[in-house]
């Protein structure tokens, strides 16, 4: 399998600032790669290395082979991207604003006239060819945007948070249209702080925080690996804690609950409801939102 992106010790400051710090990492050919992370933790600005946008401070980048900072015209030929903000041009309709960013691929007009219209019905957008940007919601827009990216064909799209803001419906749309094109061929970078997101869609993702990789793999690995498969929660009062203390079990406060990780659910849950008397017990299954809380702790990041 081909690798599309490549980086070693790759680094990035801005003035005294270190945004990224000597990550190594790689993309292949067809997979769906995320980048989590707190507010900060330098998804962002490794996504804008990635695309040509902001030089690198020090280390090795690749994409398609090729250096962003000597090559940035071939490699923006062959990228999509989805930005965090909605950029769309208000002085156009839906097809409006796909037809101009077209021009900038010197796709003739009767292609850039058909791939509009493959790409308006892609995106559920169809009907709203001729509308006008401010008569869209805002997953609408989303879509469009996700339909601009593809115009040029891309063979590695990147997308920085591409389902903020929206509804369940619209995102699942946008996960069904991610996962077709992955399907397709397509390879795609992402950064998200929607855990469930990452957990349905990628293939391998980094959880970073301040701007240094914490740890790499699938989301089934990562949460088995450091969180285990379940969760015990029971309520925070001091006969709880005094119970798991004098059971020896690992636990974590967190506000008025407890919460216990564990690989034997049913052994221990059964042993806390003999021992720990009056209190609740409840199990689910530990997530990638377990591992990113552990990891990146729980204070808010503004």
């Amino acid at each position: 399998m081909s690798v599309i992106i490549e980086a070693e010790n790759l680094m990035k400051t801005y003035n005294d600032t270190i945004a990224v710090s000597h990550i190594r990492f790689s993309v292949k050919k067809g997979e769906i790669f995320g980048f989590l992370g707190p507010n900060g933790a330098g998804k962002t600005t490794t996504m804008r290395m990635i695309e040509c946008v902001s030089p690198r401070t020090s280390g090795m980048l690749r994409v398609f082979g090729m250096d962003p900072e000597k090559n940035p015209a071939e490699i923006k030929q062959r990228i999509g991207v989805v930005p965090q903000e909605t950029n769309l041009d208000p002085d156009f309709t839906c097809s409006g604003n796909l037809l101009t960013y077209a021009r900038y691929f010197d796709i003739p007009p009767a292609e850039a006239e058909k791939r509009v219209g493959d790409l308006l019905a892609f995106v559920a957008l169809t009907e709203k060819r001729d509308v006008s940007i401010d008569k869209l919601s805002g997953g609408m827009k989303r879509r469009l945007i996700l339909a601009r990216a593809l115009i040029n064909n891309p063979d590695l799209l990147i997308l920085d948070e591409p389902t903020i803001g929206l509804d369940p419906q619209a995102r699942h749309l946008i996960w069904e249209r991610l996962r077709l094109l992955r399907a397709q061929g397509n390879t795609i970078v992402l950064t998200t702080h929607y855990l469930d997101e990452a957990a349905r869609l990628c293939d391998r993702l980094v959880i970073m925080d301040h701007g240094t990789f914490l740890v790499e793999g699938t989301p089934a690995d990562l949460v088995r690996d450091q969180v285990g498969s379940e969760i015990i929660e029971m309520d925070n009062t001091p006969e709880v804690i005094a119970c798991l203390a004098d059971l020896g079990v690992t636990y974590e406060i967190l506000g008025d609950e407890v919460q216990v990780a564990t690989d034997a659910s049913r052994e221990l849950a059964k042993t806390l409801l003999d021992r720990c008397k009056k209190s609740r017990v409840s199990t689910r299954p530990a997530t990638l939102e377990d591992v990113f809380l552990k990891l990146t702790g729980r204070t808010l990041r503004e």
